[in-house]
């Protein structure tokens, strides 16, 4: 497949971008399952921000990853690859900050 081939890709089509969103949400839960203590802050106590945040990365990196598109403007945006970005983002910052 050519590049102009995929500039004619409807939005959210873009084949590398659902296999790094897909990539994402697969690590995420993979380090949710097996290190739970990212989400503890420096005293030991569970920080709920950072467990949001990185729950909502997990499901809009898996939710865009698989093609699954809801309905409705709000949940398509909250699951799209660029809020898996933001999320991520946002839960990296929060851990930094323990």
């Amino acid at each position: 497949m050519h590049r102009h081939d995929l500039d004619h890709l409807p939005t959210g089509h873009d084949p590398v971008a659902r296999a790094l969103s897909l990539l994402t949400g697969l690590l995420v839960a993979a380090l949710l399952i097996f290190q739970p203590r990212v989400a503890l802050d420096r005293w030991g106590v569970a920080d709920p921000t950072a467990a949001a945040l990185l729950v909502w990365a997990m499901l809009a990196g898996l939710a865009s990853g698989t093609g699954w598109r809801p309905g409705r403007t709000l949940p398509r945006r909250l699951l799209c690859s660029e809020s898996c970005l933001v999320a991520l983002t946002l839960s990296l910052l929060r851990i930094a900050g323990h």
